[in-house]
């Protein structure tokens, strides 16, 4: 199968997953009905956000984490499209040299296919066979597919070498069918594999905290996290963004960072924990490749009205932004501050498209 075919037969399988510490990637197996993915993706949260081709964000509850193997498996939220994709056998094990692909969302950079082969087949670390692949993969690749020439899963995109150049592990997919197989029986219910007997358990299986087959102690992040509540700073913007009838849980791509969708703009909000300060950048329409000097004209004029916030070219987008420091930020005048910038946002979006002949800009799904 052609590379090409392979990333286009992936594209509606795979989902981008985003917690509040960051984000990572997760492909949809229909045969069992589970999203699949690393459990330090979803590490500490009940819940976690998912996004793909054919559906926008929303919640979905983690159903299972295996810490032996860095496994988790996710509910596949209701009345959404994905497609269906094919597992390996288990025995056919990639062999060094043969050609994979490897598809995720790379440092937010969504939908990404890189391509390498297999270096080695039987790299063993913490007890666990890896495929060492040279493949580029990166920081919210984790959880992605490793791919076959047959278009086949044989892996899971697991972790990287820190400063190495291009060592990416997968775990291999026979790991991935026997988890599957001894997860089925507790299909639904919330449940860990034990990290001292490796025997799955769903919670109400529990004797109190402890493991009924081993009598290990289970640490309770893996059955019960404790929800995630911001402190600080990010606690005022998430209760800024609620004021502003925003549900912060979609709105998480990280500890400091926040995407919101307003009509046709996008509104990226960081916080810059070094320099203090909270960045909103609106990014509206492009520049047209005729009749600059009108928009420009328009824009210089509307920044001396504006309050708070400042029109600037980034490339060919336009951008709206405003610029607060943290000690100045408080709920009530943060919403306000952000409010008209949500509004202002679309409203501008709109007036240069429609009579300044902006070109809209593309959202990626």
């Amino acid at each position: 199968m052609a590379t090409r075919e392979i990333i286009e037969q992936y594209d509606k399988a795979i989902v981008q997953i985003a917690t509040p510490t960051g984000t990572g990637t997760g492909f949809f197996l229909r045969d069992h009905n589970i999203i699949v993915t690393n459990r330090h993706v979803i590490d500490g949260n009940i819940d976690v956000v998912v996004s793909g081709k054919t559906f926008k964000k929303t919640l979905t509850q983690v159903l299972f984490r295996d810490p032996v193997h860095d496994l988790a498996f996710l509910r596949v939220p209701e009345n959404i499209d994905l497609a269906h994709v094919r597992l390996a056998p288990r025995e056919n094990l990639p062999r060094q040299g043969d050609t994979v692909v490897a598809i995720g969302h790379p440092y937010g950079l969504k939908y990404t296919a890189t391509q390498g082969i297999v270096s080695k087949s039987d790299r063993v670390y913490n007890n666990v066979n890896y495929l060492q692949v040279d493949a580029a993969i990166n920081p919210g690749n984790s959880g992605g597919p490793l791919i076959n020439a047959e278009g086949q899963v044989v892996g899971v995109n697991t972790f990287i070498i820190a400063n190495g150049d291009n060592l990416g592990f997968a775990l291999p997919v026979k790991h991935l069918h026997e988890t599957i197989e001894e997860y089925v029986p507790k299909a639904g219910r919330n449940s860990m594999r034990c990290n001292s007997c490796s025997v799955i358990v769903a919670e109400d299986e529990l004797d109190g905290e402890y493991c009924p087959n081993c009598g290990n102690k289970i640490n309770e992040n893996e059955y019960k996290p404790k929800p995630y509540l911001p402190a600080g700073v990010r606690k005022t913007i998430e209760s800024i963004l609620e004021k502003n009838g925003k549900d912060v849980r979609l709105t998480r791509i990280g500890a400091n960072s926040w995407d919101i969708e307003e009509g046709s703009a996008l509104i990226k909000i960081d916080y810059n924990t070094q320099n203090r300060f909270i960045y909103a950048d609106a990014t509206l329409c492009q520049l047209p490749k005729q009749n600059i000097a009108v928009i420009y004209e328009f824009l210089l004029r509307e920044n001396y009205k504006l309050d708070g916030m400042l029109f600037s070219i980034n490339g060919q987008n336009i951008m709206l932004s405003l610029l607060v420091f943290d000690d100045d930020l408080t709920v009530d005048t943060g919403s306000i501050l952000f409010g008209n910038l949500f509004k202002m946002a679309d409203h501008y979006d709109n007036i240069l498209i429609e009579q300044h002949g902006a070109i809209p800009n593309n959202r990626e799904d």
